[in-house]
């Protein structure tokens, strides 16, 4: 049996509403994670990041809700005036909340990319490396438009988008967004993973765990947008249920990043604050400590804030640091200057390279 035009719209909407839910419960936890990071490092909460998962959110709020309004309109309001009835409204590619969904998915498909872009010249710290993705991302912004205003001007009645001169467009932007998505994943994460090979003579931990992460979030928006595509190149009414859920689903990639290592590393400072107590405890018994220290005392209550092991080695050892902030990562040369971490969280102790420390 056929997937037909209305029962679409009803899988999609019902898909995308479970999604949606999903993605502002991520969103609440994600702006909890950057405020306990503040605190924890004593930095002023990276608004950037605010910023960018309020304009999310609110792709993804102004997306459901209009596609509610557009399964009311074909399937209630509109079911008996409109020429055809829920099938043939459903299939109009002019129609007015149509046109008005795919101009909010674009937007939020620009964002997404353009934040992941953002994140991969941070890591590598030089345009030449997103030059060819940057393109890309332009690229997207000129074939979304044309797409638009393509189904923007098709007669009512005349066909579907698969029909019209529109489908190039929608392919050409799905291939494009799907490249860029991977290149750019691929770079984050060699470099990532480049990074953790150089560097894991000098130190304790691992930088895998943030390559994991990173490619976590970009297989689950790849897979979908292949799908996508795939159906869409098929001419299957499924594109429309995977073009929904897409929405809520590249909020999610993004929120799942900065929760998972910020999760981490919160851990992580738990995990060192512990071993600071238990190293502290020794020394009071007139034990030897077998390990370097990791807490440094502040005024007379005898308070400790967890060294960093780029804060350590930058006092013990001839070393700098290789800080990792949520996807964000620097490698320390030439005593140059960087600027403040994606995500509030600090997570670079889980390398150092020969350098001087920096101070983000």
């Amino acid at each position: 049996m056929p997937l037909t035009l209305d029962l679409a719209a009803v899988i999609s909407t019902t898909l995308e509403g479970i999604l949606y839910g999903f993605s502002v419960f991520m969103f609440g936890v994600t702006l909890y994670i950057l405020k306990q990071n503040s605190r924890r490092l004593g930095k002023q909460m990276n608004w950037r990041m605010v910023t960018v998962s309020w304009a999310l959110l609110a792709c993804s709020t102004a997306h459901m809700v209009i596609d509610i309004v557009r399964a009311c309109n074909g399937l209630v309001s509109s079911r008996d005036t409109f020429p055809g009835g829920p099938v043939a409204f459903f299939s109009q590619p002019s129609e007015t909340t149509f046109i008005a969904k795919n101009i909010v998915y674009v937007f939020q498909t620009l964002l997404g990319d353009g934040v992941l872009i953002y994140r991969c010249y941070i890591v590598w710290n030089s345009w030449l490396i997103v030059a060819f993705p940057i393109v890309l991302l332009i690229w997207i912004g000129i074939v979304s438009a044309i797409a638009i205003h393509a189904s923007a001007t098709v007669p009512s009645g005349t066909g579907t988008i698969f029909l019209t001169n529109v489908a190039q467009w929608i392919t050409a932007f799905y291939a494009s967004t799907l490249v860029t998505n991977f290149v750019v994943s691929i770079l984050l994460g060699y470099k990532i993973w480049i990074s953790n090979r150089r560097t894991s003579h000098m130190r304790q931990g691992s930088l895998l765990p943030v390559v994991r992460v990173i490619a976590d979030a970009g297989l689950l928006y790849s897979v979908t947008l292949t799908a996508a595509l795939a159906c869409f190149v098929e001419k299957s009414n499924s594109q429309y249920v995977l073009l929904d859920i897409i929405t809520p689903i590249i909020s999610i990639t993004f929120y799942m990043v900065i929760i998972r290592v910020g999760l981490a590393s919160a851990h992580r400072s738990d995990h060192s604050a512990s071993t600071i107590h238990s190293t502290g405890h020794s020394h009071s018994h007139g034990q030897p400590a077998h390990s370097l220290p990791l807490g440094r005392s502040h005024g007379g209550g005898g308070a400790h804030t967890v060294l960093t092991v780029g804060e350590m080695e930058s006092e013990v050892l001839p070393m700098g640091r290789l800080q990792v902030h949520i996807t964000k990562m620097h490698e320390s040369h030439h005593d140059r200057e960087h600027s403040e971490n994606d995500a509030g969280s600090d997570v670079d102790s889980q390398a150092a390279l020969p350098g001087k420390p920096r101070a983000l």
